[in-house]
């Protein structure tokens, strides 16, 4: 699909369109476990597929947001359950020579061929665009290297950090290739660790690296959307700077700041809180809140309204649907 132009089609429609980062309802509607969709590609993809079964109204359909899938591939260490999302157990490197041993994995390694799976399904049997997940590299070097240790280190040992970073963008830009050539979209690049870093930090030590991988990948036919739910809004001109056609929001953010900061050909999204609202409150608070950020975004038609980051597991279906249901009656007022 052109991507380029529907994206323009949902700058010029009036109608708001939505697109939350939401998988793990359609896991529990398959009837299976966090753990069987984050190891087996066919499930991760009949998960999707049934969630836009159920859900329809969402403009595009989304993968796990699995930020240990890259991780995995160097190496290190998971904690794995049932029903959590996988978490990096332990530190794999701590100095330089470590980094610099280092090999960049094959996209053979671990449960890359999985995701990469799942994507290729989803995108041949879903009739909407799919956006697959990845992570950013610099949230990708401080799983490896420890995300305390990482921000120290790059005061302490820059060229540490600069080498470990170069090597994480190797692998990513090789398997955001491979991501695009599953026929998907787009995928959302996940870099919520660089929204701890200063603006000239984040650009320094992610945003030029992103970059790379965007000019690599991005076209027409493919779109990147760049996700960082630790920016307040002190590193958006960060974000802008790597050239991703959409930029994703978390809920720490006030978005009429982030979409005032933005061209307005970019696609800004965000940024109902994925915990507090999605899963803990009412029906009624969900329908609430998102009306809310609908009115407050009432003039940027370049806003797509979605969660703040990826909705955990066990989320009330009631609050799915009061959530549709808000952009919904939003668009008929």
């Amino acid at each position: 699909m052109n991507v380029t132009q529907w994206i323009k089609d949902i700058i010029s429609n009036p109608e708001r369109k939505s697109m939350p980062i939401m998988t793990h309802p359609g896991i529990e509607l398959i009837g299976k476990k966090v753990i069987d969709a984050v190891t087996d590609g066919d499930i991760h993809f009949q998960a999707i597929k049934a969630l836009n079964e159920s859900f329809p109204n969402a403009a595009a359909c989304t993968t796990i947001m699995d930020l240990t899938v890259e991780a995995e591939a160097f190496g290190a260490e998971l904690r794995m359950s049932e029903n959590e999302v996988p978490t990096v157990s332990t530190r794999l490197l701590s100095n330089f020579d470590d980094v610099n041993r280092l090999e960049v994995p094959s996209l053979a390694k671990a449960r890359v061929p999985q995701y990469l799976k799942a994507d290729a399904l989803a995108a041949a049997n879903i009739d909407k665009p799919v956006f697959a997940g990845c992570i950013g590299p610099y949230s990708l070097a401080g799983r490896l290297y420890d995300m305390t240790e990482i921000m120290m280190a790059i005061y302490t040992e820059p060229e540490t950090v600069t080498l470990l970073i170069e090597k994480c963008t190797q692998f990513l830009l090789g398997y955001c290739k491979a991501i695009k050539e599953t026929g998907v979209a787009g995928v959302v690049l996940a870099e919520p660790a660089a929204g701890l870093l200063s603006n000239e930090d984040c650009y320094n030590y992610s945003s030029i690296f992103i970059k790379r991988i965007i000019d690599a990948v991005q076209d027409d036919n493919f779109a990147v959307v760049l996700h960082n739910c630790g920016n307040t809004g002190h590193c958006t001109p960060a974000m802008i700077s790597t050239g991703a056609k959409g930029l994703h929001f978390g809920n720490r953010a006030d978005m009429v700041e982030a979409l005032n900061a933005c061209p307005i050909n970019l696609l800004v999204m965000g940024n109902v809180d994925p915990v507090e609202v999605f899963k803990m409150s009412s029906p009624e608070d969900v329908f609430r809140v998102t009306d809310n950020l609908l009115e407050k975004t009432r003039k940027f038609p370049n806003f797509v309204i979605s969660s703040g980051c990826d909705t955990p597991p066990d989320i009330p279906f009631e609050n799915i649907e009061a959530f549709y249901q808000a952009v919904d009656e939003f668009n008929h007022k």
